[in-house]
């Protein structure tokens, strides 16, 4: 278990157990992968950020991780996997979060990509991501520090 802080100054607890805060969490977090790029997509007000968002009445978490990537980037998704899931103990209240790993097989044009503006490929994920403000507060914490080492680290099962 990771315990820190996020950019909001909330406690934060990242597990990569199989889901230890719900079975049943009302948000999901994609970390996408498109031949040799990470996909993110630009959040009209928060900035660049893996897609993601929350999980409709009528749908499972693995389902609104897939709903999200293709909404939000036009990611049709070849393969997803479950990496962890983290808490929040947050001011407005607690948040449960799935975070997914997706390898993605192609892009395609939508007529919308809702509350962004579609999708955005980057070789790399910059490591001063923390200070940039072309980045989303979702990127600037622990999370993604964790889960893209936990990605290397277990590499032979996610790529």
């Amino acid at each position: 278990m990771n315990t820190f802080r996020d950019y909001y100054n909330n406690e934060v607890k990242l597990s990569f157990a199989n889901h230890p805060f719900s079975n049943d969490p009302k948000h999901v977090w994609v970390i996408c992968k498109f031949n040799d790029d990470w996909l993110l997509t630009k959040h009209k007000d928060r900035g660049l950020e893996f897609p993601g968002g929350k999980v409709e009445n009528d749908e499972s978490a693995d389902q609104a991780a897939i709903r999200e990537v293709m909404e939000e980037t036009g990611g049709i998704v070849k393969s997803i996997r479950y990496i962890g899931q983290y808490f929040v103990a947050g001011k407005g209240g607690n948040i449960i979060k799935n975070v997914y790993f997706a390898k993605i097989d192609e892009l395609t044009l939508q007529n919308t990509y809702y509350e962004t503006d579609g999708p955005v490929l980057l070789n790399a994920i910059p490591k001063d991501v923390k200070h940039n403000d072309l980045f989303s507060f979702i990127m600037k914490d622990g999370v993604l520090t964790h889960c893209m080492g936990h990605i290397k680290k277990n590499a032979s099962a996610f790529f």
